[in-house]
């Protein structure tokens, strides 16, 4: 079965193969952490949610959750078997580590890794004149905030791999004003994300309004915004400055891994994206 999964991507190399087989691996533990109650306490949220979900073309790396209501003492651990089952029975042996806190934070975080052996043998079979290469290592964070800012709304989305079953996630206007968030405010210390900057134009594309009040929410859940208003003016001016403040070389260069189509990105500049900006709907 993993095998006709990983066809339906059609790769073309071990590199294709590889980005496929993440996926593949996302989805079977969000069927996991479906048997096992995780999304009656928890909803999906983030690029990767966008990806498999709403068809958002670039591959992304890890699974972000939220927790529906503020629990600090949240663990992972009680669903991580179920999830290290799911794959057991798909004939995976995958380790799933959850990741001692050294300081209180908001977020409890696991890893999963699938075993060596079996990720040659998968891609060997589907790409059998491939020299295989296993570098780099497929290795999916888990994380989930455990100390949410309120206001968001989820719907169940259904997925059809490797069995039928729904999966709770954000809504798009609140994915969006997560993304923002993020795209806005991550603390990376000059680096940039370029996956922020290639779902916003996705966001906008799709004519996706965002949530200002969740976003507002959030900044102010973060500490980056201190008023208990914010208007549609005052969001445009934040991300007016982000965009005069970052290098689109860079965002190009962190971007073009994830993505099939480099070409997309020749349009990419300041400019364009001020021009972008002004079509953002608000909801």
């Amino acid at each position: 079965m993993i095998k006709e999964w990983l066809e339906t991507y059609k790769p073309a190399h071990t590199e294709d193969a590889l980005q496929a087989l993440r996926e593949i691996m996302q989805e079977i533990a969000l069927a996991g952490l479906q048997r096992s109650g995780f999304f009656e306490v928890a909803a999906f949220y983030g690029g990767t949610a966008l990806r498999i979900f709403h068809g958002l073309p670039r591959f992304s790396e890890d699974l972000d959750f939220s927790l529906l209501e503020k629990n600090n003492d949240f663990s992972l651990a009680p669903y991580l078997d179920g999830m290290e089952n799911e794959f057991a029975a798909l004939g995976i042996k995958v380790s799933v580590r959850e990741k001692s806190k050294t300081t209180i934070t908001a977020f409890d975080s696991a890893f999963l890794k699938p075993d060596t052996t079996w990720k040659e043998l998968i891609i060997k079979a589907v790409l059998p004149d491939e020299r295989i290469k296993l570098t780099p290592e497929i290795k999916i964070k888990l994380e989930v905030d455990t100390m949410p800012p309120p206001g968001f709304d989820t719907e169940e989305k259904l997925a059809l791999k490797p069995f039928s079953f729904y999966t709770k996630c954000f809504t798009l206007p609140d994915l969006f004003a997560g993304k923002m968030h993020a795209l806005l405010f991550r603390k990376w210390k000059g680096r940039v994300k370029g996956r922020d900057w290639f779902d916003l134009e996705w966001y906008i594309q799709k004519g996706v309004p965002l949530h200002l009040d969740h976003f507002r929410q959030r900044a102010i859940d973060s500490g980056d915004w201190t008023k208990k208003t914010m208007t549609e003016k005052q969001f445009n001016q934040l991300l007016t400055d982000k965009i005069k403040a970052i290098s689109f070389k860079a965002v190009k260069e962190d971007i073009i891994r994830f993505i099939p189509d480099a070409k997309v990105l020749e349009i990419w500049s300041a400019e364009y994206f001020n021009d972008l900006s002004e079509k953002i709907k608000f909801g």
